[in-house]
């Protein structure tokens, strides 16, 4: 089996797997069956889905302020989208659950010493002393997930995003004159919505107290995920079903992918809506043939594909793709995320381990792995374009970011270059888009949608 994790000690793996098939749900039936009629609706070209979070969530994030600041960038992000597209916004989050990640080698070379890899805290820790996968770890992740996702709810019940309350927009990060111009205007046209609906009395509804956050992850650890794979009544008919109730949606990586792969099997039985990574080495018969697999019937908005090619590759390969899907008669969510060109730098006074080379990099004297930000706009962008061409539309975006005014990526309104990596870089797995860049890269986005109106 694909990116498989291997234990020492077996009876401690029973005993791990024992106690997640006694523990109960992190979500229900009828919160997943929401879901999937939101993404049919997005599919349809009705609503638009944000996904968003950390690359590789730690237990350390299970924390009040990190997950308000989330939460908070997000809900923020989707208003902007809404005033852009004039449609719903689905909010999905990588959180509560995202604490997995696949890796291209299970080892690395530290101080000459070869060591296995860091593989998301629900495996091993990133500490070197930490590095052999415990069991008791996906034991760990299913209370994080549960702490995160009861402290989520409990926020979103308590009025945390009721529009009532606007809030603190901050845009004096913005260094040219004209873009801060065009954003507070976007701000400023947002307020002014939400106060003359209040004015009128048309603000009582309950869509304006509080919203929809789903949860989502990549199925990457199959025993986790099989664990917590119950037999469940399917609301809108009565009939039991498998429902995955780690997350209200998981997604197949590029490295899962293969069609006669444990992870294909596995995601064919499940209800929840899911994703399928789509990269340039996906073939378009064999796209095709993955949602004839996992969507014998062709339900709408089941699947979403979630696109990343880079802005090199984009225009050779997504029509392609989308030709094959539209010939195969499935009606999928096209989602982008974008692959952001990725620089590998070291920084003298980094002191953390030497984090491994990705694809797309290219290497330098100095500094640390980073993102450039106009390059996740340039895909986006094409990628808008493209699905305009070919009679289809960019339904979602998927971006990795966190609500923490983080320096890992470079550019952007901030204006931050190599030199300000080292201020506070704190991701232990891929650079995140900040607070800032994030809610820039919605302003845009909303930019395009009124321009083509």
């Amino acid at each position: 089996m694909q990116q498989s994790v291997i234990y020492d000690d077996q009876k401690a793996v029973e005993k791990a797997l024992q106690k997640l098939e006694s523990l109960p749900p992190l979500v229900s039936p009828t919160e997943i069956i929401k879901l999937r009629n939101s993404l049919r609706e997005v599919a349809l070209g009705k609503a638009f889905l944000l996904q968003g979070g950390d690359c590789a969530e730690l237990f350390d994030y299970c924390s009040e302020e990190p997950i308000d600041a989330k939460i908070k960038l997000l809900l923020q992000m989707s208003l902007v989208l809404i005033w852009g597209g004039h449609i719903p916004v689905v909010r999905m989050a990588r959180m509560a659950g995202q604490f997995a990640k696949p890796r291209s080698s299970m080892t690395e070379i530290i101080d000459g010493k070869e060591i296995p890899s860091f593989r998301g805290d629900n495996i091993n820790g990133f500490d070197l002393a930490d590095r052999t996968p415990d069991p008791a770890r996906l034991v760990s992740a299913y209370f994080h997930s549960a702490a995160t996702l009861n402290y989520v709810r409990s926020q979103l019940a308590s009025g945390f995003a009721d529009l009532h309350r606007p809030f603190e927009w901050t845009l004096s990060h913005v260094q040219n004159d004209r873009t801060k111009q065009e954003y507070q205007a976007i701000v400023s046209s947002i307020t002014e919505t939400i106060s003359f609906m209040r004015t009128v009395g048309a603000d009582q509804a309950r869509s304006l107290d509080t919203v929809d956050l789903y949860t989502s992850h990549e199925g990457l650890h199959l025993e986790y995920e099989q664990c917590l794979t119950r037999s469940l009544k399917d609301p809108s008919d009565g009939q039991r079903k498998w429902f995955n109730t780690s997350a209200h949606f998981i997604w197949i990586g590029d490295r899962t992918r293969q069609l006669d792969g444990a992870h294909v099997e596995y995601f064919r039985g499940i209800e929840n809506p899911i994703g399928i990574k789509v990269g340039p080495s996906m073939k378009n018969e064999e796209l095709t043939a993955l949602l004839d697999i996992v969507n014998p019937r062709k339900e709408i908005g089941k699947v979403t594909l979630i696109t990343r090619y880079g802005r090199a590759k984009i225009h050779d390969l997504l029509p392609g793709h989308i030709k094959g899907v539209k010939n195969s008669g499935h009606v999928v969510v096209w989602q982008c995320k974008a692959l952001f060109l990725k620089i590998h730098r070291v920084l003298a006074d980094m002191t953390r381990p030497f984090l491994p080379v990705f694809r797309n990099t290219r290497s330098s004297a100095s500094g640390i792995k980073t993102r450039q930000f106009s390059s996740i706009i340039e895909e986006l962008s094409a990628a808008h374009c493209i699905h305009k061409e070919h009679g289809t539309h960019l339904g979602g975006v998927h971006l990795e970011l966190t609500g923490d005014a983080v320096t890992e990526c470079v550019g952007g309104s901030q204006g931050l270059t190599d030199d300000d990596l080292s201020l506070n870089y704190t991701t232990y797995c891929d650079p995140r888009l900040n607070n800032k860049q994030a809610l820039e890269a919605a302003f845009l986005i909303a930019g395009w949608y009124r321009d083509t109106e």
